[in-house]
């Protein structure tokens, strides 16, 4: 069975990918790579989504955001649980959506 998450476009804060989603709004995706942070890095992350990041400009040429399954790249911060799929747009996130490991 293929993962499924909602992924949201341009969201500001990580608060922006919360709520329920109609289950037929979710879409397939495929973990292309991780990005690891420190505690500090990936809160300052997910409180700023939109802000310029070089690790996303370095994966940009890998993700694409389209049917049938969206290449993303997953952010975590290191030794935590859960992070953020992103499909950036060169060094920012175009489309994101909450990561929580089964």
């Amino acid at each position: 069975m293929q993962d499924r998450a909602y992924f949201v476009h341009q969201p500001r804060r990580i608060e922006d990918l919360y709520g329920p989603r109609p289950l037929e709004a979710y879409t397939p995706y495929r973990v292309i790579g991780t990005v690891e942070l420190s505690q500090m890095a990936y809160e300052n992350f997910i409180t700023d989504l939109l802000a310029d990041r070089a690790f996303l400009e370095n994966a940009a040429a890998l993700c694409r955001a389209g049917p049938p399954v969206w290449d993303c790249v997953l952010v975590r911060q290191r030794r935590g649980s859960g992070g953020v799929l992103v499909v950036p747009d060169g060094p920012f996130v175009e489309w994101a959506a909450l990561w929580v490991p089964l």
